[in-house]
């Protein structure tokens, strides 16, 4: 064997390759002082694409199948060299393989609570989180935005940016919608398919693509959450009075599980919650006192003294009648019990009411 053929076996003449990490985005075909020979064989996989890049210039790019690198498969590359279908000779440029697959269940949430205006409850913080999958749908443009030279690009060296304008576009997207708190989670679907929309066409100028985003979650604080919990439970309970006395119940009950848990601090609790349990079934079904009834004023007997002569006794109605029969004058001595001593009618708050009201004049008078 000649010294020809001796470095022409040298050359490399076979290109592929298989992947088993599951994030690797980019991986370069290079090895020192190897050159790739006119003629050799390229294997581009289903999910890969190859992209030669020859003295730092992107040249071509091959979708899946298999091919003879010659002129007439590299029409780029053959014509920065300058070379006619006769060359034969071997030459050097780096090929990057990329992979076009998804890389899914990639996960993606809110750092901090994004503030938005709700219908219902006015100013609320949001917290959410989900999942989504990535794709390179432009390998050169992807190659030149995003991995340059890097010889083994990952998934976990892009994945940080796009969280980030994940982020950024759900904050935007929630605080347009107009969408109620509680009715976001029956419109999760809906925002995942305008997210992924909204962020597909800001990752486009990498050469990337959003085929799903998945919003797992959208919750608030846990003390607006605990508000809430109490709120639906009033609404069960239906009642405010029974709700009260069935969580007074429930924290007795707590409270002599554990006799022991402050010295005798459950007991004393038990015995003040008991009272107050107590206390509130007497109480009004709003936690109120109830109102006490109003005893009916206590009607006055009188005694008439007319000289040394006392009669009686007469009810206030009796008394009327003796106004309308003129035997009561207004300067008619009378006593009742509780009195300071006699006095005359017209004095007498209480009566001097029956000398203003008269009868009206007698039929034919």
């Amino acid at each position: 064997m000649g010294i020809l053929d001796f470095l022409t076996g040298e050359f490399i003449d076979v290109i592929h390759w298989t992947d088993d990490t599951r994030d690797t985005m980019v991986w370069r075909f290079e090895r020192e002082n190897h050159e790739i020979k006119y003629g050799a064989k390229l294997t581009v996989r289903e999910g890969q694409a190859a992209v030669f890049v020859h003295e730092g210039q992107l040249a071509d790019v091959f979708t899946p199948g298999l091919y003879m690198l010659e002129t007439n498969n590299m029409p780029i590359l053959t014509t920065l060299n300058h070379w006619d279908h006769g060359f034969r000779s071997p030459f050097k440029s780096e090929i990057y393989y990329v992979n076009t697959t998804r890389f899914s269940d990639l996960k993606w949430g809110t750092k901090n609570p994004i503030m938005c205006r709700d219908p219902e409850f006015g100013p609320v913080r949001l917290r959410a989180y989900g999942t989504y999958s990535v794709k390179v749908s432009d390998p050169a443009r992807f190659l030149v935005e995003v991995v340059g030279t890097d010889g083994e690009f990952t998934m976990d060296e892009i994945s940080y940016q796009i969280r980030n304008i994940i982020v950024q576009e759900f904050s935007r997207l929630i605080a347009g919608s107009g969408i109620p708190v509680l009715d976001m989670a029956a419109n999760t679907r809906d925002l995942g398919k305008m997210l992924a929309e909204a962020i597909s066409e800001n990752i486009a100028e990498y050469g990337l693509m959003l085929p799903e985003l998945y919003i797992e979650n959208i919750s608030l604080p846990a003390s607006v959450e605990a508000a809430l919990d109490k709120r639906t439970s009033v609404g069960i309970a239906g009642d405010l009075n029974r709700f009260t006395q069935y969580s007074t119940a429930e924290a007795m009950t707590s409270a002599a599980s554990n006799p022991n848990g402050g010295g005798g601090m459950g007991a004393g609790l038990g015995a003040g919650l008991g009272m107050a349990m107590a206390g509130q079934m007497a109480r009004g079904p709003w936690g109120a006192a109830p109102i006490e009834p109003v005893a009916p004023p206590v009607e006055h007997i009188w005694h008439i003294a007319k000289g040394k002569v006392v009669s009686g006794p007469y009810s206030k109605a009796d008394l009327g009648r003796m106004v309308t029969e003129g035997t009561l004058k207004r300067d008619t001595y009378l006593w009742t019990a509780g009195q300071d001593g006699w006095k005359v009618a017209e004095e007498i708050q209480e009566l001097a009411q029956l000398f203003t009201v008269l009868p009206p004049p007698p039929p034919g008078a």
